[in-house]
């Protein structure tokens, strides 16, 4: 899993947090929604939400499209039940008693409940459909400007592992080819182009093609920030390896241990803040 952040969106002067997860899957706040309705008691009004048959209706089908460990004999249960004037049913006993994902609590500071972005404008526009549309409109704002930073991040790791590709292969050219032909200069670059692909991708340029030959470009096209970060360093580090003398084998073992560790590295660093979120909810 990717990293969890924490965002906000103002609409109408009311502050909604949002979970994002990779740009993907959100969870907005409900009880931040829910301030429009009734600032003193934004609960209540979430609470009465969850008293309705269509809502269990539409969570239930949620959870069912999107969620294969929900368990739809319980939901079922509390489907029957909805509706009627003795029924209450609170999120946090929906997300444990269904094995939910669609909803969860969140206990502390900036606490409340929160919703996957999909029935969190189902609950907006049961509390205004005009709100609803301004949420949506910010929130479509906010991703259009994450998009475009997460292009402009993107391209700036490309261009940074082309520099570092120059580097690497000057390094060649100045070390490793002065007794080599044209022919096998090329073959010279190539080698060298895909021991990094194979210590960081597993495999070769050719085998990418050969897999992905409806795909325009290389591999490192399609490479993700992580691996373009790690990509460059690689290219770094091997060109020192290479003005120090060491063999191709031996620097393929260090560069391996190199792309593993940093992968690892960026990978723990990405899932902090996931576990600490999901602790938190679980208090």
């Amino acid at each position: 899993m990717s990293k969890i952040k924490k965002e906000m969106i103002e609409v109408k002067g009311f502050e909604i947090q949002i979970y994002t997860e990779d740009f993907k899957n959100d969870y907005i706040s409900l009880t931040d929604i829910a301030r429009y309705k009734n600032k003193e008691e934004p609960n209540v009004v979430v609470a009465n939400w969850m008293r309705n048959f269509n809502t269990i209706e539409y969570l239930g089908i949620w959870e069912k499209l999107n969620n294969p460990e929900f368990n739809p004999l319980e939901f079922e249960g509390f489907l029957k039940e909805a509706g009627s004037n003795a029924f209450t049913l609170s999120p946090q006993k929906w997300a444990t008693t269904t094995n939910a994902k669609g909803l969860f609590v969140k206990v502390g500071r900036g606490g409340g409940t929160f919703a996957h972005k999909d029935i969190a404008f189902k609950f907006a526009s049961w509390i205004s459909a005009e709100f609803e549309l301004y949420i949506i409109k910010d929130y479509q704002r906010l991703k259009e400007d994450e998009t475009s930073k997460l292009s402009l991040t993107w391209n700036l790791h490309r261009e940074i592992s082309k520099i570092n590709y120059k580097i690497h292969t000057d390094a060649i050219q100045t070390y490793l080819l002065n007794d080599l032909t044209d022919s096998q200069l090329g073959f010279k670059y190539a080698s060298e182009a895909d021991m990094l692909n194979v210590s960081l991708f597993d495999k070769t340029a050719k085998q990418w093609r050969d897999e992905n030959k409806n795909l325009k470009g290389n591999m490192r096209d399609y490479a993700s920030l992580n691996e373009l970060l790690v990509l460059a360093n690689m290219e770094s580090y091997n060109a020192i390896l290479i003005e120090k003398g060491l063999e191709q084998k031996e620097r393929m073992i260090e560069l391996r241990k190199l792309a593993r560790n940093q992968m690892l590295s960026l990978e723990k660093l990405n899932n902090t803040g996931i576990k600490r979120l999901g602790n938190k909810s679980k208090k």
